[in-house]
C-alpha cells in the first residue's frame, strides 16, 4: 500500500491532509501546555493551602501540636505539600518531554513537508513543460503539413495551366518541395518530442511522483507514531508519580492511625491540672436543735456575737471566696442628687438594719472554701494586665510546677551555650598564647569575663527557680500525704467524723478556724493553703477624684477627702457603690455620686470580660 501508486493523482488532497496532521499535532501540544499550567496552578493552590494552616512560629498554635490529633493534621499538611510537589513534577516532565520535544518536531515536520511538496510541484511543472513542448511541436507539424498540401495543389494547378510560363511552374514546384521538406522535419521533430514526453511522463508517474509521495507518506506515518508516543508519555508522566503520591497518602493514613485519644486526654490533664482538691460535702445544719453553728470568719452574726474585732476591709483577710462570689457591699448610697451635707456619715450601717436572709446567705457564701478559684481569677486578671509574677505564683500548683521546670530547663540550656562559648574562647586564647602571630590573647579576656558573669547570673537564676520548684513539689507531696491520712482516719472513725460535722474542713478540703477541734479530728494542715490565704490586691482599672468628703464609718466603706485622687478597683455595678483603693492596705466602697471616675479602657475591657465569666 503506497500513496505513490494509489494516490498518484491526489497531490492537492495529500497537501491538505498533511497540513491537517500538523494542525492536530499543534492542537495536542496546546492541550498539554494547558494541562501543565493547570498542574502548576493546582500545586500552587495546594502549597498555599498547606501554608495557610501551618502553625505560626512563636504562637499559641505551636503548643496545640503536642496532641496526637494536631500532629496528625500537621503531618497531613506536610504530605499535602509533598503531594503538590508531585504535581509540579508532572508539569515539569510534560513540559520537557512532550511540549518542548513536539514543538521542535513540528518545526522540523513543517520544513520536511515543505521540501517534499516543493519537489512534487517541481516535477509537475516539468511534466507540464514537456506537455507544452509536445503540443507546440504537434501544432507546427500540423501547420507544415497543411502548407505542404496547399503548395502541392498550387504546383499541380500551375502545371496544368497552359497559359503559365515554364518558370512559374518551376517556381511552384520548388515551393511545393520546400513545404514537403518542412513538413517532414516537423514530423520528425514532433515524433522526437512525443517520444521524449512519453518517457518523461512515464518517469513522472511511475518514478518521481511515487518517490515523492512515498516520502510524504513516511513523514505522515512518523507524525502519527510521534503523537502516539507523546500520548503514552503523557500517561507515563502521571504513572511515574503515582507511587510517590501513594506514599503521601499512606503517610496521611499512618498519621491518622497514630492518633491516640487516651494520650491526648492525658495531655489535657497535664496541661490544665491545677493541683487543687475538689470541695468536700456541705454539712447539714439542724436549726431545730440548739447547737453551735459552724464558725465563719466573714459571718457578721457569729463574729460580732463572740465579740471579735472585725478585720480592716482592705487588709489581708483569711476569708476565702467561692469563684466569682463578690464580697458584701455596704447598703445602697443616697441618690446622686442628695447633698453630701445631708448624709454626713454616709449610708446607714448594716448593724442598724435588720439582717435579711439573702444577706446571711451571702455571708455564708463568703466563707473560706470559696477563695481558691476566685484567687485564680484575680491572678489571671493580673496576668492579662501585664503583672505576672516571676515565680508563676499566679498559676495553680501543678501548672506552676510545670512552668518552673520548663524555666529551669531553659536556663540550663542557656548555661550550656555560654559554657560552650567560653570553652571555645579558652581554646582560642591558648592558640594565641602559643602562636602570638595569629592574634592577641588579651583580646578575648574581656569576652571571657563577660561569659563568666553571664554563667554566674544564670546559675543564680537556676538556683532561685529550683528553690521555688522544690517548694512547690514539697507542698504537693505534703498535700497528697495529708489527704491520704485524712482518708484513712475518716474510714477508721466515721462516727467521730460525723459527730463533729460542723467543725470539719470546708467544702474544698481547706480548714476552719477552730484549731482545737481540727487537731483532734484531722491530721495537721500543711502550709500549702497559706500560699492562697493572703489575697493579692485587685488590679486597678482606673482612677477617681473625690468630689465631696465622705466619712466611711460603716463596714466595707472608706473615708475620703474632697479633691483626693484614688485608684478604682471595681466600678459601680448598679448598686450605687464604687470600690476604690488608697494604698496597699486601705480599700473600700464609696458612693459613686461622691467621686468622678476615670477608667482605663484596656483594663476595663479585661475586667468586664472576667465579670461576665463570673456571672
Amino acid at each position: 500500500m503506497s500513496w505513490g501508486t494509489e494516490l498518484w493523482d491526489q497531490f492537492d488532497n495529500l497537501e491538505k491532509h498533511t497540513q491537517w496532521g500538523i494542525d492536530v499535532l499543534e492542537k495536542f501540544i496546546k492541550f498539554v501546555k494547558e494541562r501543565t499550567e493547570i498542574e502548576l496552578s493546582y500545586a500552587k493552590q495546594l502549597r498555599n493551602l498547606s501554608k495557610k494552616y501551618q502553625p505560626k512560629k512563636n504562637s499559641k498554635e505551636e503548643e496545640e501540636y503536642r496532641y496526637t490529633s494536631a500532629r496528625a493534621f500537621l503531618a497531613t499538611l506536610n504530605e499535602m505539600n509533598d503531594y503538590a510537589g508531585q504535581h509540579e513534577v508532572i508539569s515539569e516532565n510534560m513540559t520537557s518531554l512532550i511540549t518542548g520535544e513536539l514543538t521542535r518536531y513540528v518545526q522540523e515536520l513543517k520544513q520536511e513537508r515543505k521540501s517534499h511538496f516543493h519537489d512534487g510541484r517541481k516535477a509537475q511543472q516539468h511534466i507540464e513543460t514537456c506537455w507544452k513542448q509536445l503540443e507546440a511541436s504537434k501544432r507546427r507539424f500540423e501547420r507544415d503539413c497543411k502548407e505542404a498540401d496547399r503548395a502541392q495543389q498550387y504546383f499541380e494547378k500551375m502545371d496544368a495551366d497552359i497559359n503559365v510560363t515554364k518558370a512559374d511552374v518551376e517556381k511552384a514546384r520548388q515551393q511545393a518541395q520546400l513545404r514537403h521538406q518542412m513538413a517532414e522535419d516537423s514530423k520528425a521533430e514532433y515524433s522526437s518530442t512525443l517520444q521524449k514526453f512519453n518517457s518523461e511522463q512515464h518517469d513522472h508517474y511511475y518514478t518521481h511522483i511515487p518517490h515523492i509521495f512515498q516520502k510524504i507518506q513516511e513523514m505522515e506515518e512518523r507524525r502519527i507514531v510521534r503523537i502516539g508516543e507523546s500520548m503514552k508519555t503523557f500517561a507515563e508522566v502521571d504513572r511515574q508519580v503515582i507511587p510517590i503520591i501513594g506514599k503521601c497518602l499512606d503517610e496521611i493514613t499512618k498519621a491518622a492511625e497514630s492518633i491516640d485519644h487516651k494520650n491526648d486526654s492525658q495531655l489535657v490533664i497535664e496541661a490544665f491540672k491545677s493541683g487543687f482538691e475538689p470541695p468536700g460535702d456541705v454539712d447539714f445544719e439542724d436549726f431545730t436543735q440548739p447547737m453551735k453553728r459552724t464558725v465563719s470568719e466573714s459571718s457578721l452574726s457569729n463574729s460580732r456575737a463572740d465579740g471579735k474585732s472585725e478585720p480592716k476591709f482592705g487588709g489581708k483577710s483569711k476569708g476565702k471566696l467561692w469563684p466569682f462570689i463578690k464580697k458584701n457591699k455596704p447598703p445602697p448610697p443616697p441618690p446622686a442628687s442628695a447633698s453630701p451635707s445631708a448624709v454626713p456619715n454616709g449610708p446607714q450601717s448594716p448593724k442598724q438594719q435588720k439582717e435579711p436572709l439573702s444577706h446571711r446567705f451571702n455571708e455564708f457564701m463568703t466563707s473560706k472554701p470559696k477563695i481558691h478559684c476566685f484567687r485564680s481569677l484575680k491572678r489571671g486578671l493580673s496576668l492579662k494586665l501585664g503583672a505576672g509574677p516571676e515565680d508563676f505564683s499566679n498559676l495553680p500548683p501543678e501548672q506552676r510546677r510545670k512552668k518552673l521546670q520548663q524555666k529551669v530547663d531553659e536556663l540550663n540550656r542557656d548555661i550550656q551555650k555560654e559554657m560552650d562559648q567560653r570553652d571555645a574562647l579558652t581554646k582560642m586564647k591558648d592558640v594565641y598564647i602559643k602562636n602570638p602571630q595569629m592574634g592577641d590573647a588579651a583580646s578575648v579576656d574581656h569576652r571571657l569575663a563577660e561569659l563568666g558573669q553571664n554563667i554566674e547570673k544564670l546559675r543564680l537564676e537556676v538556683q532561685k527557680f529550683e528553690a521555688w520548684l522544690a517548694e512547690v513539689e514539697g507542698r504537693l507531696s505534703m498535700r497528697s500525704e495529708a489527704r491520704r491520712q485524712s482518708g484513712l482516719y475518716e474510714a477508721q472513725n466515721p462516727s467521730a467524723v460525723n459527730s463533729c460535722a460542723q467543725d470539719r474542713e470546708s467544702p474544698d478540703g481547706s480548714y476552719t478556724e477552730e484549731q482545737s477541734q481540727e487537731t483532734e479530728m484531722k491530721v495537721p494542715a500543711t502550709d500549702f493553703d497559706d500560699e492562697f490565704d493572703d489575697e493579692e490586691p485587685l488590679p486597678t482599672i482606673g482612677t477617681c477624684k473625690a468630689l465631696y468628703t465622705f466619712e466611711g464609718q460603716n463596714e466595707g466603706t472608706i473615708s475620703v477627702a474632697e479633691g483626693e485622687m484614688l485608684y478604682v478597683i471595681e466600678e459601680d455595678k448598679g448598686d450605687g457603690w464604687t470600690r476604690i483603693r488608697r494604698n496597699e492596705d486601705e480599700e473600700g466602697y464609696v458612693p459613686t455620686s461622691y467621686v468622678e471616675v476615670y477608667l482605663d479602657k484596656n483594663a476595663k475591657d479585661v475586667y468586664k470580660s472576667l465579670e461576665k465569666i463570673s456571672e
